[in-house]
């Protein structure tokens, strides 16, 4: 059954039963659901989502803001130990701890914001029967709070340049592209699993699996290029892939994402606009199932 929310009119006199006096507000159907205008419109609903989910996160906590710093370097210190060190993994020319950190850092805001949008609707239950709005925002809120947490944890890799003895060059300008992808990638995963988690509360279980599973398949811990070259284009399919190689590129001197960027960075529009389109699909019965 498609949702229908019907508001009461009274015109400044007793509301009377009559169906005339009835708003009756039904999504529209086909491309015209996406409404874009109707998302520009309700902008400042999207950055008061975004503040209240940062002043959450960060509530009666002892570090604050410094806890998107904890994932990362935790696992770069592991993987350098145990990778790095041990095992002896290529790194492109680039110290493997530069190497591991500029992809771990992409990775850990993909993760995170993957796992968060998959509750982020359920946890809205109750706006979602009681308010209209375009409930696409929910799920683009946490890809834009996870953006904050992104932009925190590349403040380490100074330091890193400082060790290692490297620095920026001109392939950091085009680092804003690369943040651009990964919240497209983010937000198009998370929005199909948003909406699959409504109907199917068994999604917000399978997620931590699909991203264990995920993050063998990407190349934030090794080179792509130990993929065999007949798989790799199939390798590419892997949107995360060519943010983590582009990241790398462009913050660690490593060999451009020529192989994989066209088939990942295709990957995730594919992500993205299917994404969209069953989400704004499946809200019709949102407030009938959640």
């Amino acid at each position: 059954m498609r949702s229908r929310f019907i508001s009461r009119v009274s015109w400044g006199k007793a509301v009377s039963d009559d169906r005339s006096l009835y708003r009756v507000i039904e999504p529209s159907q086909g491309w015209k659901a996406l409404r874009w205008r109707e998302l520009w419109a309700h902008r400042e609903l999207l950055f008061f989502f975004v503040w209240r989910d940062l002043k959450v996160r960060y509530k009666q906590t002892a570090l604050g803001a410094a806890w998107a710093l904890v994932q990362p370097l935790a696992a770069l210190l592991i993987f350098s130990l145990v990778l790095g060190r041990v095992v002896g993994v290529p790194s492109e020319g680039v110290p493997y701890p530069l190497f591991a950190y500029t992809a771990l850092v992409p990775w850990t805001y993909f993760s995170s914001t993957l796992t968060q949008a998959t509750n982020s609707v359920v946890r809205q239950a109750h706006l979602i029967r009681r308010v209209a709005f375009p409930r696409l925002l929910i799920p683009a809120s946490g890809a834009l709070t996870g953006l904050v947490d992104l932009i925190l944890s590349l403040l380490p890799v100074p330091v890193l340049w400082a060790l290692y003895g490297s620095g920026p060059s001109w392939r950091l300008l085009t680092l804003p592209l690369w943040l651009l992808l990964a919240v497209a990638v983010a937000l198009g995963a998370g929005t199909w699993l948003a909406a699959l988690n409504v109907r199917y509360r068994d999604v917000r279980h399978l997620v931590p699996f699909l991203v264990q599973l995920w993050f063998f398949a990407t190349p934030v811990v090794y080179p792509s290029r130990l993929v065999p070259a007949p798989w790799r284009h199939v390798y590419a399919l892997n949107p995360v892939a060519g943010v983590v190689e582009g990241f790398r590129w462009a913050l660690a001197g490593a060999p451009p994402p020529t192989a994989v960027l066209a088939v990942s960075t295709g990957a995730a529009a594919l992500l993205v606009v299917s994404g969209v389109i069953y989400f704004r699909h499946a809200e019709r019965a949102f407030a009938d199932v959640i």
